[in-house]
């Protein structure tokens, strides 16, 4: 367990340091060193020249903790939806909040609005369709985990119809560009002011699912099973959804739509470390994470111009998922 442990930390540092050299600015590893170890040391950074500090400590370290945490993000809330709803393929997309966040996002480009009023939508219309999805399941006399995952596919589905809307009548050479850029998802606008958002909307949900990560265990047991050890699985189950949606909401307000990491991380950290969640939620953390910044990395070197990098965890992701799919392993 110590090896695995320390092959998972080896990944998360290795995937960080990588990602410091990746981009059209060229560095060494001794330039970044001895200038992340001057700013740690609060020591004087004028002796470095001032487009290699800009290139590193405002541009690519604010993108690699977003991307991290993004990472992460997808990864736990698929773990956790999982976990809750019983069900191996459902991911943190299932109770609508891309489409809502989408939504919100496509309103903001098609009203020309900033971009900060973009990832202000995005993230409020994010939660308010999870919310929808759980009044609309709350309606039924006999709630259940399936009426929920069937309301977020009816709430998902019309706001999935408003974004085609909004398409249809945006400028086709203007904001009809820039919002099916940001349905494909990117981190190529990611700013500094992006990374105390992040950590707060992100990294404290994060922290909660941390600590209670023992007791997901207890709820995927069974809706019976944890009633039997004095659980209420109503309440708990949706202070889950409460903070899965604030961090999923946040994290595609920032990034665009992501597809497939919430689906395909969590059964690979299931396999390398079994279902128990006191494990598989920082497993799931740390390789989510670092597959995101790899795909980052991808995604601005494959060509001279930065692609979506919703396209390469579709490409990546689907025929991987086949896989574990065909494998059969690592659920129960």
């Amino acid at each position: 367990m110590r090896i695995r442990n320390l092959i998972l930390l080896l990944l998360c540092i290795g995937s960080i340091f990588i990602s410091l050299f990746i981009g059209s600015y060229k560095v060494s590893p001794g330039e970044v060193l001895d200038l992340l170890w001057t700013r740690l040391t609060s020591g004087d950074l004028s002796r470095f020249p001032l487009l290699l500090q800009t290139a590193i400590l405002d541009i690519r370290l604010p993108r690699i903790t977003v991307v991290f945490l993004v990472g992460m993000t997808l990864s736990i809330a698929g773990v956790v939806y999982q976990a809750a709803f019983q069900n191996p393929l459902v991911s943190d997309h299932v109770l609508g909040v891309s489409n809502g966040a989408a939504f919100g996002a496509a309103l903001a480009l098609l009203l020309g609005l900033e971009m900060i009023a973009v990832q202000t939508l995005a993230f409020i219309f994010g939660i308010v369709a999870v919310l929808i999805s759980w009044g609309i399941s709350r309606t039924y006399a006999k709630a259940s985990n399936l009426t929920l995952v069937l309301s977020g596919i009816i709430t998902g589905g019309f706001f999935s119809a408003l974004v085609s809307f909004m398409k249809s009548i945006a400028d086709p050479l203007d904001k009809m560009p820039a919002i099916v850029f940001w349905l494909m998802g990117s981190f190529a606008r990611v700013s500094k002011s992006d990374l105390w958002y992040s950590v707060l909307f992100m990294g404290l949900p994060l922290l909660m699912l941390f600590l209670v990560r023992w007791r997901i265990n207890v709820l995927a047991m069974g809706e019976e099973d944890a009633k039997a050890l004095g659980m209420n699985t109503t309440q708990f189950r949706f202070v889950l959804i409460i903070l899965c949606t604030i961090a999923t909401a946040c994290a595609v307000s920032v990034s665009g739509v992501v597809a497939w990491v919430g689906l395909v991380i969590p059964h690979i950290a299931r396999i390398i470390v079994g279902p128990d969640h006191k494990d598989l939620v920082p497993a799931a953390m740390a390789i989510g994470g670092s597959y995101l910044l790899l795909m980052d990395d991808l995604a601005k070197s494959i060509t001279t111009s930065e692609i979506s990098i919703g396209i390469l965890t579709s490409l990546i992701g689907a025929p991987f998922f086949a896989y574990l799919l065909r494998k059969g392993t690592g659920w129960k």
